[in-house]
């Protein structure tokens, strides 16, 4: 397993998988955004859906910081 990216909106969204512990907290703030692979790995299912606000508050509900997001110009907001 790997990180995987995606670009939504004016945000960067980075999934790193080895940290991941399937808790689905993401999930659950979500559910458009993201989904729990079979392997026990959140994934990205379709964030363009979701508002900017609640895109950033699902990725900070992550207990284990598997979820990183910057802004455009490479701030980091989450952790």
């Amino acid at each position: 397993m790997a990180t995987v990216e995606r670009e939504v909106g004016d945000l960067r969204i980075a999934i790193d998988q080895t940290l991941c512990v399937a808790f689905s907290d993401c999930v659950t703030a979500a559910p458009e955004a993201f989904q729990l692979k079979p392997e026990g790995v959140v994934d990205f299912l379709d964030p363009e859906r979701v508002e900017r606000t609640r895109l950033i508050a699902a990725c900070e509900a992550c207990p284990v910081d598997a979820l990183l997001v910057w802004d455009v110009v490479g701030t980091q907001l989450v952790p």
